[in-house]
């Protein structure tokens, strides 16, 4: 089934420079590898299209069951020098939420926020 991030993980951010600093952390251990292997380092920069200009390094933080990107040129030449306040390190983690997984049904359990709609 198709789902948002968001009920399958939540994120942690910072920025320093132009250099944007995102953790995502799984919900469940379940969820983990089924993020770990959908949201790849250019997924990620592909879903940031035209914000993101530079490299994006991802790092397995497998026994947390978490991943950690490192997106340069993110942040529109740096915080002190950018004019556009949305491209914080906080705005750029809300905005990997809303990456589109494909979860086993079987896990529906584990997600957080879904309405039984």
């Amino acid at each position: 089934m198709k789902v948002l991030l968001q009920h399958t993980a939540h994120c942690r951010s910072g920025d320093k420079g132009n250099t944007s600093n995102i953790s995502v952390i799984a919900y469940a251990p379940e969820l983990y590898p089924h993020i770990r292997e959908q949201l790849t380092a250019e997924k990620f920069k592909a879903h940031y299209a035209g914000v993101v200009t530079g490299k994006v390094t991802r790092y397995e933080v497998d026994g947390l069951q978490a991943l950690n990107f490192v997106a340069e040129g993110a942040l529109g030449g740096g915080v002190s020098r950018s004019l556009c306040l949305d491209n914080y390190g906080k705005s750029l983690a809300a905005r990997v939420l809303s990456f589109e997984l494909d979860i086993p049904e079987a896990l529906k359990a584990k997600l957080r926020g879904l309405s039984e709609g």
